[in-house]
């Protein structure tokens, strides 16, 4: 248990974390929602409720579509875009996808190598992209859920305030989804962008998104 703890403890953190904030938005999502319900003279509902609610699944949703965008473009960046001096960029003379013995691939797999990296034809490639391709896959299944109960949402504001609900394509194309889905979408552009930067110059000793602290500003792909 000691040993599946530490060699696990990473992703028990985020995922302990991950469960505690989703738990903490669904019930203050929940005060929120009962206080405009209450203004507009509206009955509350509970907890069970709210959870299966177009409310709280599009707050969710849309938070989820884009944090899965910003890996996926990251992870597909960072095989042909380098950025000198961060620890975040390949070496700036290797860009792209590079070569199968670097790769551990095909011929070159050694005997801890999955197998699928072992292979030839399509299941080497289907395995070799299976990272970007399910990160993109989670962003657009998030992204049609968004959309979906994004629409709900508004057509149940639509109706309160006695409007003509609107269909999913013209929902797709009004500035509320587009509000919704850009807001998220800057955010997470900015961290990455300033991840890339700022550890150039700034450091974090013993964390691998940095480099080591008394390496050079100008050192590209170090980590320590």
């Amino acid at each position: 248990m000691k040993n599946a703890l530490k060699n696990n403890g990473l992703s028990l953190f985020f995922g302990l974390i991950f469960i505690l904030a989703l738990v903490g938005q669904a019930i203050t999502g929940l005060a929120v929602f009962n206080e405009e319900q209450a203004a507009a003279g509206l009955e509350g509902i509970n907890f069970a409720q709210y959870v299966t609610s177009s409310s709280f699944t599009v707050d969710v949703s849309e938070n989820w579509q884009s944090e899965y965008l910003q890996f996926l473009l990251y992870i597909i960046a960072t095989v042909w875009l380098v950025q000198k001096g961060s620890p975040e960029s390949k070496e700036l003379d290797n860009p792209g996808i590079e070569s199968d013995e670097e790769q551990l691939i095909g011929e070159h797999a050694n005997h801890k190598s999955p197998a699928w990296a072992k292979a030839s034809g399509w299941r080497l490639t289907v395995f070799s992209n299976s990272l970007g391709a399910t990160m993109g896959l989670i962003f657009i299944l998030s992204w049609l859920v968004q959309s979906v109960t994004g629409q709900t949402a508004f057509n149940e504001e639509q109706l309160r305030n006695f409007q003509e609900p609107v269909p999913w394509p013209e929902y797709l194309a009004s500035p509320d989804f587009w509000n919704r889905t850009l807001q998220n979408w800057q955010s997470e552009f900015l961290a990455v962008g300033s991840m890339v930067v700022l550890s150039i110059y700034l450091r974090q000793r013993g964390s691998p998104e940095s480099k080591p602290v008394g390496s050079a500003h100008d050192d590209t792909g170090a980590t320590g």
